[in-house]
């Protein structure tokens, strides 16, 4: 049945329209830090649309029976790791201010699902282990750009702890590269 809904031509254009929003969203929000992002950083910037970038030219070709491995993985590891790590510094927020705007709720209802889609599909990737290299070299340099560099995204409220945050996101980018891995490398090997 779930396999059935995620091939389903009408939801993938649902889902291919809402992510193609959610994307062009994600960088409007970013508008204020990329106008301040020196040109080299500019690509690593915006996290998030990026990463369902990855998932909406995902989507394209499958809504055509074509695959991008290495959008495949870039898309899975990005959005799993960005969507929880969009979700926790929203709830790390709300523990530190004592409230959260609406915003900030929609933040974590949208970046839940990111991370929950890019799973979902796993059963369709045509990953291989050159594809998840790719993306784990692409995922963990960003993780340098943000926390070495200085370009991570702006959370007022809990700057302070940008050293734990850094720390945080390296090995979320661990698991959420392992987690590719495991759910198209390793469970096909499994299957076969």
């Amino acid at each position: 049945m779930l396999n059935y809904i995620l091939t389903d031509k009408r939801f993938l254009l649902i889902l291919f329209w809402v992510n193609l929003f959610g994307t062009v969203y994600g960088f409007y929000w970013y508008r204020f830090q990329l106008y301040q992002t020196p040109e080299i950083f500019l690509l690593f910037v915006p996290d998030s649309p990026t990463a369902s970038l990855f998932f909406t030219i995902f989507l394209l070709f499958f809504l055509f029976n074509r695959n991008v491995p290495y959008i495949e993985a870039l898309a899975m590891i990005t959005l799993f790791k960005y969507g929880v790590w969009a979700v926790v510094m929203n709830v790390l927020t709300l523990m530190a201010d004592g409230a959260l705007g609406w915003t900030g709720y929609m933040l974590m209802l949208s970046h839940g699902a990111m991370a929950i889609q890019g799973l979902l599909y796993a059963p369709f990737y045509t990953i291989k282990l050159r594809h998840i290299v790719v993306a784990a070299v692409w995922t963990l340099h960003n993780d340098v750009i943000d926390y070495v560099f200085g370009q991570m995204p702006v959370y007022d409220s809990i700057d302070a702890y940008m050293n734990e945050i850094g720390y945080f996101t390296f090995w979320l980018s661990i698991l959420s590269i392992s987690i590719a891995y495991w759910l198209t490398i390793r469970r096909k090997k499994a299957n076969a």
